[in-house]
């Protein structure tokens, strides 16, 4: 009910704004006159620079005029003269007159023996065939017929299939989604060939018109969550959509939170394993990175290699990450805690240590770490945006020799760079760049509370942390599932992993139907085939 709240609010801000300048689209068919027909196309994209007209006379006397449309730059051109050339062979070869025209339908004839394209769609409205342009297509018009032939023969440059550059893996894998939308779902349909596989395609953004897929097995993914889905994207009225980020927050459950509750990847296994689970992918055309929901707490700590090794040592890995979520989480602020209201809970050898390092130390524990915190904040914003030659190196040195430093300095303690550093490290064990930054927000929130009121006040914080991850959804499923909604069945493959075998159910409140994706029978007489043969 929420979603619809915000967007009410965000259409009444959007009247307030100025209107952008409406195109004037003719919804109607064509006129019957060809160089009225260019005209209205030229005037149409502001006779721009990369729109190509080109005129071509076929047929018996050269009495049939046809207009090819298309804008250089989206097409394969090799395609464009092929099929012109095989066009041409085609109708000379037919003899097309002006009498036959007026007896049979011409694009019927074109389309099914002279035009050598598969992707060949006849259309009768100028809208149509704007899009079809603006995708990448080619329009044939032809002197004295009211509709037009739209040609798929697309070819802009693209980057190739290449291997992950943010969720790299040891054993697994290695390739990753690409910018072209068509790609990236042919990618996940070499991984799940079946037929119950449904691709819908949409176009979001009044200019853009950018391509959103959504994608789902029917019969195991649960079909509220997939009308849900398209529902809020089919409500989207926006000017643009460049990234997935967009759709992402205009169509998750609650806005005003650090946690993301819908999951990016750029990997086509992660996709492929959230649709046999019954979740929902979402494909955004121009971006390598796909939205899959829901999206649960437990789902961000867990790898695609994960299920590429043995299971102790998947289960070993994610331990290890949970472990590294609350030093992330918590490293700074149980230092400045114990430093300043429980001393006692120390012993007493590091304690004095301790005391003699922040002697020359002119501010408290809780300045100290909120120098260092935003210092290496800078320092690793720096090393993302430097070319990737130096970037690495920068920031590496730099936190080196700023940290040596600032001891030298007295400015801060050696201990504090330590927990500092320590924090930082265990951030980056976390799978997801998304969950990891939203640590990164909190800890700062954290050493607050600790500098305020020590143990009780990171006691507090944890505790109003909980109530907000309760308290979140992720397209109606709770965040927090399967630990809170405590779900038996599904703890086979949560902070840790169950092998193969035993795992033989899919999540019970995300799929909802077809559970058993694989027969336990089966699976317990292979362990015992197994015990036989040993």
């Amino acid at each position: 009910m929420s979603f619809f709240k915000k967007k009410s609010r965000k259409s009444t801000s959007a009247n307030t704004q100025t209107e952008l300048p409406q195109k004037n689209n003719d919804a109607s068919a064509l006129d019957i006159n060809l160089e009225r027909n260019l005209a209205t196309f030229k005037d149409l994209y502001g006779n721009s620079s990369d729109l190509v007209i080109r005129k071509i006379q076929f047929g018996e006397d050269h009495k049939l005029h046809v207009g090819m449309i298309y804008l250089d730059g989206l097409v394969d051109k090799q395609m464009v003269e092929d099929l012109l050339d095989a066009f041409m062979f085609q109708m000379k070869d037919n003899q097309v007159t002006v009498d036959s025209l007026e007896k049979d339908n011409v694009t019927t004839i074109l389309k099914n023996t002279s035009i050598p394209i598969a992707e060949t769609t006849e259309l009768h409205h100028l809208q149509d065939m704007e899009s079809a342009i603006l995708s990448g297509g080619a329009i044939l018009l032809i002197d004295g017929v009211t509709s037009g032939l739209k040609i798929n023969i697309s070819g802009w440059a693209e980057r190739g299939v290449n291997e992950s550059s943010t969720e790299n893996v040891v054993r697994g894998p290695k390739e990753s989604f690409t910018e072209t939308l068509r790609t990236n779902t042919s990618l996940v349909r070499r991984k799940i060939k079946d037929s119950s596989l449904r691709i819908e395609e949409l176009q979001v953004g009044k200019v853009t018109k950018t391509e959103i897929a959504i994608v789902h097995i029917q019969g195991i993914a649960n079909e509220k969550i997939v009308e849900e889905v398209r529902n809020r994207i089919k409500l989207i009225e926006i000017d643009s959509i460049l990234e997935s980020s967009y759709i992402e927050e205009l169509i998750e459950d609650k806005t005003y939170t650090t946690f993301p509750t819908l999951y990016n990847t750029e990997r086509p296994d992660v996709i492929a394993a959230g649709l046999l689970e019954g979740r929902v992918a979402i494909f955004v055309d121009g971006t390598p990175f796909v939205l899959l929901a829901p999206a649960l707490f437990t789902h961000f700590f867990q790898s695609a290699e994960d299920y590429y090794q043995r299971w102790d040592i998947a289960t070993l890995l994610r331990m290890l990450r949970v472990l590294a979520f609350f030093i992330s989480l918590l490293g700074p602020s149980l230092y400045i805690a114990l430093i300043n209201f429980h001393q006692e809970m120390l012993p007493t050898t590091l304690l004095i240590d301790l005391a003699a390092q922040r002697e020359g130390v002119p501010f408290p524990a809780v300045i100290e770490a909120l120098l260092m915190e935003v210092t290496l904040e800078i320092l690793r914003e720096a090393g993302l945006r430097l070319p990737k030659a130096i970037g690495q190196t920068v920031s590496i040195v730099g936190a080196l020799v700023i940290g040596q430093t600032a001891v030298e300095a007295g400015i801060v303690s050696a201990v504090m760079v330590i927990v500092v550093s320590i924090t930082a490290i265990s951030n980056f064990t976390l799978p997801s760049y998304s969950m990891a930054i939203s640590i990164r927000i909190l800890r700062f929130g954290f050493i607050i509370f600790s500098a305020t009121f020590g143990l009780f006040g990171i006691t507090i914080g944890l505790f109003l942390l909980t109530l907000h991850l309760c308290s979140l959804r992720s397209f109606g499923v709770p965040f927090l599932t399967p630990i809170s909604p405590f779900v038996k069945e599904d703890q086979k493959d949560t902070l840790w992993r169950l092998p193969t075998w035993k795992r033989y159910t899919r999540p019970r409140l995300v799929s909802k139907k077809n559970n058993v994706r694989e027969d336990q029978m089966t699976s317990q007489n292979i362990q015992l085939g197994k015990r036989s043969e040993g």
